[in-house]
């Protein structure tokens, strides 16, 4: 039988082609095919999910729930996560009408773009930052501006370098604190600058918030919890990083009553609903994981300074990262570029990290190293690197 010619052109849309893959996945392709490999590339904890969590979510099988839950998520969940956010960060929410349980953090921010974009409205992306951000953004129809931020300036962005690229078509603003991949974080009176300038320009704010419980040297500020932002702020966070349930893929979104319902519809039609045995075990951790929260921020902690202190003694300027699990130290000394780094890194000495330019704006001459592992394995990654970095500088 011959095969029919399939002829290509229109099969996929030009908003789709133009977005490319992850650059991220393209290390880990890279690392997986190897042998004796350390990464420092996987943003998820090392940690399994605390017991307890795990034993929630097997008694909720158990005892036979396991069909849809309603779509917004299981209302006891909510209402748990209303209580945690406003004992843990001030922001008070109505569980009922304010309170979306998404799959992972990622679903929140797609169907907070899809809800509010038109084609051509504008997003600024403060950057480096995470990289789904500029592509869910385009995605919707929105167009990406990004804003750089510098390690002179501990990776902050000011309400200046905002205010110098807003237009007529600028609706929303994307931040993430503490941030992927630097590990900077924002003061309130940082924040407080960027909130007066929003309420000027009337503009929606992202606050991808998912990092808010591994923050070091200061308590997490949530942007909602200022004044005049609960009402034009998209609060996204979720329980894979702090509560080491990545593979559980469960977040939530909080939001104003009309924006809410807009991104409860996008997911009712693509989604239905989270995993119902996920929310219950995402219940658990909220009723009873802070301890664990505690030690597993304390043992990041701890590798932060190790790490930290490493990368000074190979002659790489690094900004110490008040939250998260990353460092971004700088290659420019080197003379290589963040992908020449990278490779090269993985080849010759079996260490896998993330150039840092695949974060937007900024992150060019950095490279993106996760502590999020054992110390045995960041003391042998960075006696691996130091020989490495030895031969440039």
């Amino acid at each position: 039988m011959s095969q029919v010619s399939v002829k290509t052109k229109n099969r996929l849309s030009s908003r789709i082609q133009d977005i490319k893959p992850s650059g991220i996945r393209r290390f880990f392709d890279l690392a997986s095919s190897m042998d004796n490999i350390i990464s420092l590339g996987v943003g998820e904890p090392d940690f399994t999910t605390p017991w307890n969590i795990r034993e929630a979510s097997i008694s909720s099988m158990e005892r036979g729930f396991t069909a849809y839950s309603a779509n917004a998520g299981v209302l006891e969940l909510r209402q748990e996560i209303t209580k945690y956010m406003d004992q843990r960060f001030e922001v008070d929410y109505n569980p009922e009408t304010e309170v979306l349980v998404t799959v992972g953090a990622s679903e929140a921010i797609d169907i907070g773009c899809r809800a509010i974009l038109d084609p051509g409205d504008e997003v600024i992306i403060v950057e480096p930052g995470f990289v789904s951000y500029a592509p869910l953004v385009s995605m919707a129809g929105g167009v990406p501006v990004s804003v750089g931020t510098k390690i002179e300036d501990d990776f902050k962005v000011s309400a200046e370098q905002i205010r110098a690229v807003l237009t007529e078509k600028t609706k929303a603003l994307m931040i993430s604190f503490p941030n992927n991949p630097t590990g900077a974080v924002m003061l309130k009176e940082d924040l407080q600058e960027i909130a007066t300038l929003a309420e000027e320009h009337d503009l929606i704010v992202f606050s991808d918030e998912i990092y808010a419980e591994l923050s070091y040297d200061h308590k997490h500020v949530s942007f909602a919890a200022l004044d005049g932002m609960k009402e034009r702020t998209i609060l996204i966070s979720g329980f894979s990083k702090a509560f080491a349930m990545t593979g559980w893929r469960l977040g939530f979104v909080m939001a104003p009553p009309d924006l809410l319902a807009a991104m409860l519809k996008l997911h009712q039609y693509s989604l239905m609903c989270a995993p119902t045995m996920a929310q219950y075990g995402a219940l658990e951790a909220l009723k009873s994981g802070m301890d664990d929260v505690e030690r597993m921020t304390q043992s990041y902690k701890q590798r932060r300074g190790f790490f930290v202190e490493s990368f000074a003694e190979m002659g790489l300027a690094c900004h110490m990262p008040g939250g998260a699990f990353y460092a971004f130290p700088s290659i420019k000394a080197t003379g290589l570029s963040s992908e020449e780094f990278a490779e090269k890194l993985l080849y010759e000495e079996h260490v896998a990290v993330v150039p840092g330019d695949i974060f937007g704006a900024g992150g060019e001459g950095h490279i993106r190293c996760s502590y999020a592992t054992s110390m045995e394995n960041l003391q042998e990654a960075t006696k691996r690197m130091n020989r490495f970095v030895s031969k440039y500088l």
